[in-house]
This record gives C-alpha cells, structure tokens and sequence, in this order.
C-alpha cells in the first residue's frame, strides 16, 4: 500500500486533515487528495498510511470524505526505518526523456536523497530543455516515494553544467559540492580504483556523491579533469548497463558496502 506525506501540523486529537482550498494546485497533499479519492476511491472504513516530516508512519482509518477535504483517524504510529543513514546523492548526467523519468524512480527506490542532473559534453540534452523537466522529474520521484514506502523525499536539484573548463579550480563544477574522498564516479574507461577502496575512507557524516556519466561516456577533457583533482573512478565490473540500470547497481552496491 503506498503510503502519503503529511505535515505534523496537520494531525491534532489523532485525527489527520487534508483539506484542497487550503492547498496550491501543485502541493503535495493537494495531489494526493485527488489520488485517494478519485485514482484510488477510497471509502469510508478504509485504511491508509501516511508519513510525516519526522518519519513517524501512521496507519489511519478514513472518517469523511466530502469533495474537498479528507479526515482520518489516527490507529498506530511508529518510527519508519525505510531511510538510508548517510546522505547519497546522485550526480548524473541528464538522459532522453523515457530513459531520464527511469533514472528519476531508480535512484528514489534505490534510496538517493538528492539527485544532481547535470549536462556533460556528451549528453544529448541541452541545459535548457532539461530545466524544463525539474517539476516533472520532482513529482516522479514523489510518485516512487510513495510507492516504495521511503520514509525520506527526494530532492531534485537545479540543472548544472560539469564544468571542466578550468583544470585548476572546482568553482563552478557540481561536483565542488562534495569533497573528494566522498566522491565517487562510475567509469570503466581509466578506472583507477576498486569500489571497496572507493569506500575505504568514505565519511558518512558527510555527503556521499555517486557520478554516473552519459550513455556516450564522459569526455576525454572530463576524464582529464578528473584525474588531475584525484577523483576515484571505479567500475560496475565486465558488464555493460544501460545508464538508468547503472544507477541501480552503483547505488546498490555502495549501499551495501556501506551498511555492513
């Protein structure tokens, strides 16, 4: 059963309000309003689940229904553990529109906090077209959120341009967001580590960065780039994969190296 994201302040005497006229068009609640009474049709009696900013998961049992407002009554809540305890986030370069949306419910069900889209020399996307898709991409997300009971959001940041024009300087580069021993981008051209010693000095208190180029590869300048500040390029092994299947198996693997 997917379960639905609330606000702690809209729970009071363990009765939970989803009223539309108080929600923008583009609010969360306000989409979920629509998807448990008209999608899902839910009826008087029925239960659901709801999550709140502080990962307490409520199941709750449906009071009223009118065309504009929801009330459940609250039956149990507790602690979700469906979160990962370190920040991963994806840095990945923009995809074709099937295979981007893919990449977006892969990295949300796989675990990843924040997602970086950005353009490479060799994406096939243009930075303006992929800013276009931010509100998009943030709803698919939501959409898997739901589906696979995370008990965190997924936050999709603004397009950026790996800049690798200035070998000297990461100013103005996504990846200056993240240190370098917490960075970690998936190559198999001059592969230069093994993902356990990729791991090895990771720290978990800070953010941890997974680099997935284009279906064309990075650059010959990128790699360059990469080489020069010290970045650690590892490999999925002798296999081949598609760019959002990657995604799955990168995030997959470092995940479980990290909770051992």
């Amino acid at each position: 059963m997917p379960h639905f994201f609330i606000k702690q302040e809209q729970i009071k005497d363990n009765i939970i309000n989803i009223n539309s006229d108080e929600l923008s068009k583009n609010d969360i609640n306000s989409c979920d309003f629509f998807h448990i009474t008209k999608a899902l049709r839910a009826k008087i009696g029925e239960k659901l689940k709801f999550i709140d900013e502080n990962k307490v998961l409520y199941s709750a049992q449906i009071l009223e229904i009118t065309k504009k407002s929801l009330k459940c009554s609250v039956l149990s809540k507790e602690k979700s553990n469906r979160f990962l305890e370190y920040d991963l986030c994806l840095v990945q370069s923009v995809l074709m529109n099937d295979a981007q949306n893919l990449a977006i419910a892969n990295a949300t069900q796989a675990g990843v906090r924040e997602i970086y889209p950005v353009i490479t020399k060799n994406s096939s996307v243009s930075i303006e077209n992929a800013k276009e898709k931010i509100e998009k991409w943030q709803k698919i997300a939501y959409e898997n959120f739901k589906q696979c009971e995370r008990a965190d959001l997924v936050k999709i940041n603004n397009v950026s341009n790996l800049d690798v024009s200035n070998l000297n300087s990461a100013s103005g580069n996504v990846l200056g967001n993240f240190s370098i021993k917490n960075t970690i981008i998936f190559a198999e051209k001059l592969q230069n580590s093994t993902l356990d010693s990729c791991i090895a000095d990771i720290d978990k208190n800070e953010k941890i960065a997974l680099v997935i180029g284009p279906e064309g590869g990075f650059s010959d300048d990128e790699f360059e780039f990469f080489i020069k500040k010290g970045y650690k390029l590892t490999s999925l092994g002798s296999m081949i994969y598609k760019a959002p299947n990657a995604i799955v198996a990168g995030v997959s693997n470092i995940v479980s190296r990290l909770e051992k």
